[in-house]
């Protein structure tokens, strides 16, 4: 108790910025009527006068300076800080010399809100690095053990349905994998960009969806009227893409869902259904795949690729993401 009482005292003889500069004005305004009143009263000349303003003015000026200086020198030391690799030691270093109460307060904050900010990038790479091995490991193993059951020719009729819904879940739990691991990372580092066509890596997604409506009566379609190229990451192209056309499969029942290559966009289109009943499985799965398209939208407003959503005559629905700066596919 007496060692804490004792630091606030020694913190509350320090003072405060507002309170050294309320002085520092103050003690100049007592001079400057001191030596007017002496001059109207003919004790001191005008000259003499003066030069005692001037003098407590440059006296007051190195004050307010010499109070100024540690939070100028605070801000020198902000001015080139480096979020990915904060100097702590710095920042400790600084407060450890300023006895001003003010910039002592500032330097503690600073340093547990860096202190917390360095945790979270460490809880970051963590969990991306660890996420990525352990989660995608057993995936992997699960699509090695449904492709040798596949191959097994004494397989139940129900046991080939089994499988294909493990398959198709696996499918989908790895896609989700994906997209909550590029989500995780603060940055975009760790995602190799290039120049891929959008043609092709959309081929693929729509080859992987339509192992998601075996057996329904729902077809999946790729128009291509148009091909560009982008400079990305072709992996969040393929996870963003992959998130519309998995909410518009799970948004149909039956009918044509058309995926639509257009000049600069990728638009999914699917057809007009029926609002389910509440409480109904249509209902249910129509819940839960709203996710795929928040995980879209997120990861639209993340790399700055605009998606709308509009509704077409008939109550057919549209999903389009805009890519800026398209580059035109060379033969």
């Amino acid at each position: 108790m007496e060692g804490s009482t004792s630091q606030g005292t020694r913190r509350g003889g320090r003072g405060t910025f507002g309170a050294r500069i309320a002085v520092i004005f103050g003690l100049q305004m007592l001079v400057v009527v001191i030596a007017s009143l002496m001059t109207a009263y003919n004790v001191a000349p005008l000259g003499a006068t003066l030069a005692i303003m001037l003098c407590s003015g440059a006296l007051a000026w190195l004050a307010v300076s010499r109070a100024w200086a540690p939070i100028a020198a605070l801000a020198k030391l902000l001015n080139g800080w480096d979020p990915d690799h904060p100097d702590m030691q710095g920042l400790e270093a600084e407060g450890g010399k300023r006895s001003n109460a003010d910039v002592s307060s500032l330097i503690r904050g600073l340093h547990g809100l860096a202190s917390r900010i360095e945790g979270f990038g460490d809880r970051e790479r963590n969990f991306t690095r660890d996420a990525s091995h352990e989660l995608r490991s057993p995936l992997t193993v699960i699509k090695m053990s449904s492709d040798m059951l596949a191959d097994e020719t004494d397989l139940s009729e129900f046991g080939h349905r089994s499988l294909e819904r493990i398959r198709r879940s696996t499918r989908e739990l790895e896609s989700l994998v994906e997209a909550f691991l590029i989500l995780s990372r603060e940055s975009d580092q760790g995602l190799a960009e290039e120049d891929f066509i959008v043609n092709k890596v959309l081929r693929q997604e729509v080859d992987y969806a339509r192992e998601l409506i075996a057996g329904r009566p729902v077809e999946l379609i790729l128009d291509e009227p148009a091909a560009f190229a982008l400079h990305a990451s072709p992996r969040v192209f393929a996870v963003l893409c992959g998130q519309l056309i998995r909410h518009a499969l799970q948004q149909t029942d039956q009918g044509t869902i058309v995926v639509t290559v257009m000049p600069g966009s990728v638009s999914v289109i699917n057809p007009a259904v029926d609002s389910p009943e509440p409480g109904s499985r249509r209902h249910a799965a129509v819940d839960r795949h709203g996710f795929d398209l928040a995980i879209a939208r997120r990861l639209s407003d993340r790399f700055q690729w605009p998606l709308e959503l509009r509704a077409l005559p008939g109550a057919s629905r549209v999903a389009s993401v805009r890519f800026p700066n398209p580059q035109p596919v060379e033969a």
